[in-house]
């Protein structure tokens, strides 16, 4: 195994255990994968069976698109997660790393006719980089692959109707903070709407898609999330 294949494999796990962290999974069901270093067609995603708080970066199992597992992995892998992840690495070769989640506050705007609206300051750093794709059941036909890349386009979050959150990411750190803001944003929208009380959108131009830079998420951010996980899951890296 390659060093670079040992880091994708340790920041991976660490995405798992943030994700149970914060209280976004779902019991052994959602996924999060990144994209095997030096390859483009194969990724690491998470042994079917295991809660997120259970993942290692030795537990990771390697598959390529076709579905067949690319190492002597015992475990399993979750079909409706092959199909949403190899979706995306198949189109998207800047997606290092793919989450799916199932989070309250994201299913709860996922169901909602208008989608995300850019009510608060969380939603207008996702407005304009949002897609949004019609659930059409559990993720088991790969014929679905086309339509959900389709409907991704160029963009790095989504929404999958009545059904969850999507986000990608050049790094582990992009990528836990693109699901961090859509998740905030979705929270805060479902939040503003229980007061009951009339919606103030914000009067700014909401049509500029903004990310955070990559030396930020590389030098601050990152560090600091290593750094809770290191106090609290020391067996992540293992």
């Amino acid at each position: 195994m390659s060093e670079g294949e040992q880091q994708v494999r340790r920041d991976l796990a660490g995405l798992y255990r943030l994700v149970a962290h914060f209280g976004w999974d779902d019991l052994i069901f959602t996924h999060i994968s990144a994209r095997v270093p030096g390859t483009q067609d194969q990724f690491l995603i998470n042994p079917y069976g295991y809660l997120f708080e259970e993942i290692t970066a030795s537990s990771l199992v390697r598959v390529g698109l076709d579905g067949e597992k690319a190492d002597n992995s015992p475990h399993d892998v979750n079909p409706a997660g092959f199909t949403i992840h190899s979706a995306v690495h198949m189109a998207r070769h800047d997606a290092q790393f793919v989450i799916h989640m199932h989070g309250g506050a994201g299913l709860g705007v996922a169901c909602q006719e208008a989608g995300l609206l850019p009510l608060s300051q969380f939603a207008l750093l996702v407005h304009g980089r949002l897609a949004y794709h019609d659930y059409e059941g559990i993720a088991l036909d790969h014929a679905e692959r086309e339509r959900l890349v389709a409907d991704l386009g160029d963009r790095d979050m989504m929404l999958l109707r009545n059904h969850g959150t999507l986000a990608l990411g050049r790094s582990a750190a992009e990528a836990f903070l693109n699901v961090y803001w859509l998740e905030k944003a979705c929270e805060a929208q479902l939040l503003a709407q229980s007061g009951n009380a009339a919606l103030r959108l914000p009067d700014v131009d909401a049509s500029r898609p903004t990310r955070a830079s990559e030396a930020t998420l590389n030098k601050r951010l990152w560090p600091a999330l290593q750094r809770l996980l290191e106090r609290n899951y020391p067996d992540y890296a293992d």
